[in-house]
């Protein structure tokens, strides 16, 4: 082989094997700071109930639930807070020191992150609450119930309620009772 093709190839495969040296540190950096989100259920039984997809102790995660009713506790000189979360199965403990969001209270969804301490254990570094869906400002509520005054729409409308829908449930309400009645002279 030519002396200039082999300096080329050397030159070729140092550059080669400095990027995969950079892509691979770099990987390695960010799987460091991946959080991965579970709910209280994965975290116990593993995610689709594999038990080898548990989270390790020590490892950092996210987790969304229910605040269970009844199991938040407050420590009166510092500002710990220790509370039961779950989802549809089993439950886990969350404790977190500093100020909870406004939105937080029992039976509300939020999402904590922090490292998991125990198996069922998380000391969350961050603490956020999740609104109703169907959230709307006092004030943008009240303009919009004016505007559907004007425009000739009830509360009932608003609601599912509607004057055709009353109509029909009290047919078929009449029609039941018409079929209860032909049944019992028979």
């Amino acid at each position: 082989m030519n002396p200039r093709r082999k300096s080329r190839l050397k030159v070729v495969l140092s550059v080669l094997l400095g990027l995969s040296v950079a892509a691979g540190l770099t990987l390695y950096a960010l799987s460091q700071n991946i959080d991965l989100f579970y709910t209280p259920s994965e975290i116990v039984n593993g995610k689709n109930d594999d038990p080898k997809q548990k989270p390790e102790v020590g490892q950092r995660i996210r987790v969304g639930g229910m605040v269970v009713e009844d199991t938040v506790k407050r420590d009166d000189k510092t500002l710990k807070v220790v509370f039961d979360l779950n989802d549809v199965g089993p439950s886990i403990t969350v404790e977190y020191e500093g100020i909870l969001p406004d939105l937080f209270r029992e039976g509300q969804g939020i999402v904590a992150q922090g490292v998991l301490i125990e198996p069922t254990r998380l000391k969350a570094t961050e603490v956020l609450a999740k609104h109703d869906e169907n959230y709307m400002p006092p004030e943008l509520g009240d303009k919009l119930k004016d505007q559907h005054k004007k425009s000739g729409v009830s509360e009932q409308d608003l609601k599912g309620e509607s004057e055709t829908d009353r109509k029909m449930k009290a047919e078929a309400e009449a029609e039941a009772q018409k079929a209860n009645m032909q049944g019992e002279t028979k």
